[in-house]
């Protein structure tokens, strides 16, 4: 289910017009736009992966009664409401932090809570991960659910976590790794495909982009940042999950017009970057062609860390 879900990234970061038009803000993208090439079945699944992912995440925490627990990225709150539920059963005098850069994002988490009040002593913070605003040693809990993909310089990311965190802290989070997903040309036959040598160098290179926040980064690389930051003996479990399926015509195009989040360029962009708008979408085109009908094997790779100061 989750390589169905993620596919849309697995396969690339997807192909689109013009973002603003398509996704306004992180709220709209979090909640709309990321499930708009999904069945309502898939859509479906993919809600219960990502509630899934985030028990494991907020389980990795251990969260005790007095706890502060600061949610990075928090996006519609997944993480904070599940911190949130934790704190109410131990009845528990802690404390949640709704972290994120997007104003937009804490506005939606707020309406929720003002329709659903709790006991447990909440905070927002309009804060990037790079600078939390938060004093040293001030939380016993972060955790994270697919930030760090959007972050170029992941290092500067997690020293700012290791300094906000206790000594004795966890820092718990789950990434996506994208660049070691199933890729296009993987799926595709040459004789089939116009161009299909050029693409597949051109995937290359977008895979291996150092200063591409979505494919810098791997299990590898992420547990020496860990190391670099400081973190005692950091934990970093790799997940593969494989599936297989038919395509539709319908599934093709929205692989290409999905953005990967609101300020990304999409898939056709990037391919842009080595060939003009023609020559995009005729391999665009022959890609759903060629696949329309197909049954296709994807994988998707993800990483759960658990990190202690």
């Amino acid at each position: 289910l989750a390589v169905r879900i993620l596919s849309a990234i697995a396969l690339g970061f997807v192909l689109g017009f013009d973002m603003s038009a398509i996704c306004k803000n992180w709220t709209q993208w979090l909640k709309e736009t990321r499930f708009s090439a999904l069945t309502e079945e898939l859509k479906a699944e993919t809600i219960q992966w990502l509630d899934s992912v985030g028990t494991a995440v907020i389980n990795m925490a251990q969260i005790q009664p007095n706890d502060t627990v600061l949610d990075i990225g928090c996006g519609t709150g997944l993480l904070s409401f599940k911190a949130i539920e934790i704190l109410e059963k131990l009845n528990g005098e802690g404390k949640v932090i709704f972290s994120d850069k997007f104003p937009d994002c804490l506005e939606t988490c707020k309406g929720f809570l003002n329709e659903n009040p709790t006991t447990v002593n909440c905070e927002f913070l309009n804060a990037s991960c790079e600078d939390l605003k938060l004093p040293e040693g001030s939380v016993d809990k972060a955790v994270m659910r697919s930030v760090l993909v959007h972050i170029v310089d992941k290092q500067s990311a997690i020293n700012e976590i290791f300094r906000v965190l206790k000594t004795g802290g966890y820092f718990c989070a789950f990434e996506p790794i994208i660049r070691s997903n199933t890729r296009y040309s993987e799926l595709l036959d040459p004789q089939y495909i116009e161009n299909y040598h050029e693409f597949k160098d051109a995937e290359a290179k977008l895979m291996s982009d150092p200063n591409d926040s979505l494919c810098n980064f791997d299990d590898f690389t992420i547990k020496n940042n860990l190391v670099k930051a400081g973190f005692s003996s950091p934990s970093t479990m790799i997940h593969t999950i494989e599936s297989k399926y038919t395509v539709t015509k319908e599934m093709v195009v929205p692989w290409f017009v999905s953005p990967p989040s609101p300020d990304r360029p999409s898939m056709k962009e990037r391919f842009m970057t080595f060939f003009d708008e023609k020559k995009v979408d005729k391999y665009i085109s022959d890609v759903q062609n060629y696949l329309t009908g197909r049954e296709i094997s994807l994988k998707t790779n993800s990483v759960l860390i658990y990190a202690t100061k």
